[in-house]
């Protein structure tokens, strides 16, 4: 798949919400953007203070809240309540069926989030939830945020899946090496940078399938997503 560039995604706008679709969601259908392997939905969602998603469904889908600025309220049908803030993920895995709502609590302030789907390796799973708050690594490191290892110290997530950040500062680098037979897809959140060359600025998507080792870099700010999938 090819480059992603941020204002070539699909986009759904309300009075209180602006989202853009890395990939097909809802009424924006793309044949050619139905997902990257296992991975399904990179939602970057701009939610207007005090307004939020209403009581809905999910199931059989791993479901990650990647928080950018301000914060998001959760409440859901097996008794979680929690507020997610900056560095702090969510993981809930839909499994058999799970319901839940999504609101800034916020009288002033804009969320800005990601919501990331991914498939799960096993349908009909028992629905669960998890949060966690992660420390921020100032040397642009690798930090595991999701694994399928129950003993990784990252979020828990029932796929051969591993997502990575960096947040790269100016002058910092950071390389990776993709295995044969994995893909990697490259989210850029915030900032701008480089892969191998490659200009990449907030919101652009890369999808990768030849092993090899990438460096990635940037002039300022970067905070770099990795999706390390089974191979396509």
């Amino acid at each position: 798949m090819p480059l992603i560039k941020a204002p070539d995604r699909g986009r759904t706008q309300t009075d209180w919400l602006d989202s853009r679709h890395t990939f097909s969601f809802g009424d924006y259908q793309n044949p050619a953007r139905r997902g990257f392997g296992c991975l399904k939905v990179i939602n970057d969602d701009q939610i207007a203070p005090g307004a939020g998603f209403p009581t809905h469904p999910h199931a059989n889908m791993e479901i990650i809240t990647y928080m950018l600025a301000g914060e998001i309220a959760h409440q859901d049908s097996l008794g979680h309540g929690s507020v997610i803030r900056r560095h702090e993920l969510q993981r809930m895995s839909a499994g058999t069926g799970i319901s839940h709502s999504e609101f800034n609590p916020s009288d002033e302030t804009p969320t800005h989030l990601l919501q990331i789907w991914i498939h799960p390796a096993e349908r009909n799973l028992s629905p669960s939830y998890e949060q966690k708050c992660f420390d921020v690594l100032s040397d642009g490191s690798w930090q595991l945020l999701a694994s399928s290892a129950e003993s990784s110290g990252a979020l828990r997530i029932h796929q051969d899946v591993k997502v990575y950040r960096s947040l790269l500062q100016a002058g910092q680098s950071q390389t990776y090496s993709l295995e044969r037979g994995r893909c990697l897809w490259v989210h850029m959140a915030l900032g701008e940078g480089a892969l191998d060359g490659q200009a990449l600025a907030a919101g652009d998507g890369l999808g990768l399938e030849s092993p090899g080792t990438l460096t990635f870099s940037t002039p300022g700010q970067a905070e770099i997503l990795l999706f390390d999938l089974p191979g396509l």
